[in-house]
């Protein structure tokens, strides 16, 4: 596979770092927001939201010359990745060669629709949608309900999930300067929480917590990260964390994608699939 289009996906995501904008925090999860395919309609994915610099309609060349459409001179295409399993032979002794499937990272580019002359915009479905805080209780309690999570509340500095006995431990609500912080908080433990086997199993057969530190924590606390912002975003709970969106935060991040340029694909897609489980067929709501 070559890793051209790792470093690609990577390095956007890395100029937005270096712009003081945290790609997995941006607005466009919520119903009204999000990127989507002018012709299939369907919104991209977590990875493709965190690509793409605007909300609203996308379509390749073809799709908008289809609808008559004229992109604009000297604009410049923007990309969408993809997964594709290609057929691969490999050599299984001197005469024998095996072939297999495997996944491979594709993309194609793509233009939004204010590059695009000659299409209107498609009309904005007007949808009510139930307070933020009522539905982020009702998704937290409905899950910890539904996978017999213990949530514990105490005077208490630190938030955390233990695979040692499937718990989540946080402060007090009263702790917390804004409600939306105590939501991105519990959130990105109730992401850690679907690292268990019988869940997402992101935590193989392994019955003991994630060493602090280790590359595999990095990587788990990048996808806690990301699925928490994206719940946060499907409900339409909005947060500053000017706390949290400090040099040393973001330095950390950058350090860790330059390092490994793997890294964003692999934690958004388990992030995605990680927010799928959390929110089972609610996730049919935002959609």
């Amino acid at each position: 596979m070559s890793n051209s289009v790792y470093e690609m996906v990577t390095d956007r995501i890395i100029a937005q770092l270096e712009e003081g904008v945290i790609p997995w925090e941006k607005p466009w999860f919520g119903v009204m927001g999000g990127a989507f395919n002018r012709i299939s309609k369907k919104n991209y994915s977590l990875l493709n939201q965190m690509l793409l610099q605007h909300d609203g309609e996308y379509a390749t060349f073809k799709q908008w010359e289809r609808l008559g459409g004229k992109i604009r001179k000297n604009e410049r295409a923007e990309i969408v990745v993809f997964w594709k399993m290609c057929r691969v032979k490999k050599q299984k002794n001197s005469s024998i060669a095996e072939e297999k499937s495997i996944p491979v990272l594709k993309y194609f580019p793509v233009f939004h629709i204010s590059q695009v002359e000659g299409v209107e915009p498609l009309p904005k479905n007007i949808l009510r949608l139930p307070e933020p805080i009522e539905e982020a209780e009702k998704i937290l309690h409905d899950y910890l309900e539904k996978e017999n999570i213990v949530l514990t509340h105490r005077a208490c500095n630190k938030a955390y999930y233990s695979i040692n006995d499937d718990s989540i431990t946080m402060p007090l609500m009263g702790q917390f300067r804004e409600q939306s912080e105590y939501y991105s908080t519990i959130f990105h433990e109730v992401i850690h929480s679907t690292m268990k086997e019988s869940r997402c199993n992101r935590n193989g057969d392994k019955k003991e917590d994630i060493i602090f530190g280790s590359e595999v924590y990095s990587k788990e606390e990048l996808i806690a990260e990301i699925g928490s912002a994206n719940i946060l975003n499907i409900i339409e709970i909005e947060t500053k964390k000017s706390f949290r969106n400090s040099v040393a935060y973001i330095q950390g991040w950058l350090s860790r994608l330059r390092n490994d340029v793997k890294l964003i694909v692999s934690a958004s897609s388990k992030a995605e699939k990680a927010t799928k489980y959390v929110l089972g067929d609610k996730i049919k709501i935002y959609s």
